[in-house]
C-alpha cells in the first residue's frame, strides 16, 4: 500500500507542468492506487472494463477520498482554487473535496498528497452498491479493515516544463529503513530522481521572481 501510494505521487510528478489539469492529476494518482489494489486482489477489474473505466465510476474515490493536494502561499491552504472563469467544483465523490481544479501554472506552489485509506463507511457503502460492489472482493478487503492507510504529502513547485519537489525527506522504503537503522540523512546520493527532489543533495537557488 505505501508503494502504492508512493507510485501515485511519481505518477503526478511525470504529469505536472502548465497547462496540465489538476483533475486530471487526481485522476491519475486515483488510477495507479487502483492498479495496485488489483495486484492484491482487492480490486476485480475483469476484462470489460479499463482502469479508467473504474476511475469514472468513482471506485478510486472509496480508497482516495480527499482531494490530491492545495496551494501553499501566505496561507498553508492557500486561496485561489476556484475563481471566476475557470472550473467549479466537481460535485462527485472524492473529486468534490479538490481545492482546486484549476489547470496547473508556472510557479504554482502546491502539495501533493496521494493517500490509500480503508474507511469501514466508504467500503461498506460501495459493497451494498452493484455499480461497485462488482469490482471489489469483500474477503481480501477483511484484512484491512482498522488498518486506515497511508498518505504521503509532498511540495511541489511548476516549473516552465515540469516540477520541483521541495520535500526531502526519506520517502522510498529503502530510505526510510535505512535511516531507522541509523544511517545518514540527506544521503551522499540520490537513488529515487523520480521524485524530483533536485535540493536534496545540492543546494536549490530559489525559483520564479525572486529568483531572477
Amino acid at each position: 500500500i505505501y508503494n502504492a501510494v508512493l507510485q501515485a505521487q511519481i505518477t503526478v510528478y511525470e504529469m505536472c507542468k502548465p497547462g496540465v489539469s489538476w483533475v486530471d492529476c487526481h485522476k491519475a494518482a486515483e488510477k495507479t492506487i487502483l492498479e495496485a489494489l488489483a495486484e492484491i486482489g482487492i480490486v476485480n477489474k475483469g476484462p470489460d472494463v479499463s482502469f479508467d473505466d473504474l476511475v469514472e465510476l468513482r471506485l478510486g474515490g472509496i480508497f482516495m477520498p480527499h482531494g490530491l493536494g492545495h496551494f501553499i502561499g501566505i496561507d498553508t491552504h492557500d486561496v485561489g482554487g476556484y475563481l471566476p472563469g475557470h472550473q467549479p467544483r466537481i460535485q462527485l465523490p472524492g473529486l468534490s473535496k479538490l481545492r482546486t481544479a484549476r489547470l496547473l501554472e508556472e510557479n504554482m506552489v502546491l502539495t501533493v498528497e496521494p493517500g490509500c485509506y480503508f474507511s469501514d463507511h466508504l467500503l461498506d457503502g460501495a459493497l451494498r452498491n452493484p455499480a461497485l460492489s462488482k469490482y471489489l472482493n469483500e474477503e481480501k478487503l477483511k484484512p484491512y479493515r482498522g488498518y486506515g492507510g497511508v498518505r504521503l504529502e509532498d511540495v511541489v513547485t511548476i516549473t516552465k516544463d515540469g516540477c520541483v519537489n521541495f520535500t526531502v525527506c526519506p520517502r522510498t522504503v529503502e530510505e526510510v529503513e535505512g535511516v531507522m537503522a541509523g544511517g545518514k540523512w540527506p544521503p551522499m546520493k540520490d537513488s529515487a530522481p523520480e521524485l524530483r527532489r533536485v535540493n536534496l543533495i545540492q543546494a536549490m537557488p530559489m525559483l520564479g521572481p525572486l529568483g531572477t
